[in-house]
C-alpha cells in the first residue's frame, strides 16, 4: 500500500524489506519545492530504523528523477521573504540530503529521468545509483546565469574526473544515462524497461549482508577519501572495532561458518543471517 506524505509531494512503498521512496510531483518534474524538502526529510525519518525496511530505493514518480530545485517555489518566492527564510529554505534541503548521506540502511538512487542541477544532492547521498539510459543528467545552472550550487559542483568533481567535472559544469548540455555511467555519476546504466528488475536484484543482495557491517563500511567509504593513508588506516582500525564491540556475535558467526561448519567462502558470497538468528 502506498503511502503518501501529508501534502503528496512524497511517496512510499514498502515491499520485501525494501523502501521505494519517491519524489511525487510528476507534472513538476519532480522538482525540490520547500514542501517536498520538509516531506522528504519526514518521509526519511520516518523510514531510518523501522525493522520492516532494509534497503532504501529513492526514485521518481513519472518520466523525471528530479530536475532539480523549483525555481519558483525555492528561489523566486522565498528570497523576497528575507535571509531568515532562505535559510531556512536551504537547511531544508541541504538537510536531508546529508541524513540520506549518513544514512542508517543501504540507500540506492533509481534514476528512471531527469536529474538536473540540485538533484546531483541526492543523486551523491545514496550509496549506489543506476539509471535508465534514456535518463537525463545535466547541469543547466551556467544556462541561466549561476553557478551549480547546492553541493553540485562538488558532487560532479568527486564523481567525476576533473576534465569530466569542468566540461559538465562550464558547458551546460545534457548527457544520456549511458554517458553518465561512463563517467562515473551512476554505477550502471540500463533501457528503463529493465531498471526495476536490475535495482531490485541489488537490493535483494544488500539484504542478505550484515547491517551493521554495511554501515559502518558506507560511513568508512565516505570519511577516507579526504585523509591521509595513515589517518585512514588508523580510523579504519578504530572502526573496526567500533563494529565488534557492537556487534561481535555477527564477526564471529561469519568467521564460524566458514571454518568450522565451511559452509560458505567470503569471496562468492555472504553468511546465512538466518542460521545466526536460529
Amino acid at each position: 500500500m502506498t503511502t503518501l506524505s501529508p501534502k503528496g509531494t512524497v511517496a512510499y512503498d514498502i515491499i520485501g524489506r525494501i523502501a521505494w521512496l519517491r519524489f511525487n510531483r510528476p507534472e513538476k518534474r519532480n522538482c525540490m519545492s520547500p514542501t517536498l524538502n520538509q516531506e522528504m526529510g519526514d518521509a526519511l525519518a520516518e523510514l531510518e530504523f523501522r525493522d520492516d525496511v532494509g534497503v532504501l530505493v529513492l526514485s521518481g514518480e513519472g518520466t523525471s528523477w528530479s530536475a532539480g530545485m523549483d525555481l519558483k517555489e525555492y528561489f523566486r518566492e522565498t528570497e523576497p521573504k528575507g535571509l531568515g527564510a532562505v535559510r531556512q529554505a536551504q537547511r531544508e534541503s541541504y538537510g536531508w540530503w546529508r541524513r540520506l548521506r549518513w544514512y542508517q540502511k543501504p540507500t540506492i538512487a533509481m534514476v528512471n529521468g531527469w536529474c538536473f542541477g540540485g538533484g546531483y544532492g541526492p543523486l551523491f547521498a545514496c550509496d549506489l545509483a543506476f539509471a535508465a539510459e534514456e535518463a537525463q543528467f545535466g547541469l543547466s545552472e551556467i544556462n541561466w546565469g549561476i553557478l551549480p550550487g547546492g553541493g553540485a559542483t562538488k558532487v560532479a568533481l568527486e564523481l567525476m574526473p576533473f576534465r569530466r567535472a569542468m566540461y559538465h559544469a562550464m558547458m551546460g548540455e545534457t548527457i544520456d544515462g549511458t554517458t553518465a555511467a561512463q563517467w562515473g555519476l551512476v554505477n550502471e546504466a540500463m533501457p528503463l524497461a529493465a531498471l526495476r528488475d536490475r535495482v531490485e536484484e541489488v537490493a535483494q543482495v544488500l539484504l542478505k549482508k550484515n547491517p551493521v557491517a554495511l554501515k559502518a563500511t558506507k560511513d568508512a567509504i565516505r570519511r577516507v577519501g579526504e585523509m591521509t593513508y595513515d589517518n585512514a588506516e588508523d580510523y579504519l582500525v578504530r572502526a573496526q572495532e567500533a563494529a565488534n564491540s557492537f556487534d561481535n556475535e555477527g564477526r564471529h558467526e561469519g568467521i564460524r561458518q566458514f571454518i568450522d561448519d565451511k559452509t560458505y567462502k567470503p569471496g562468492l558470497g555472504t553468511y546465512d543471517l538466518e542460521k545466526r538468528k536460529a
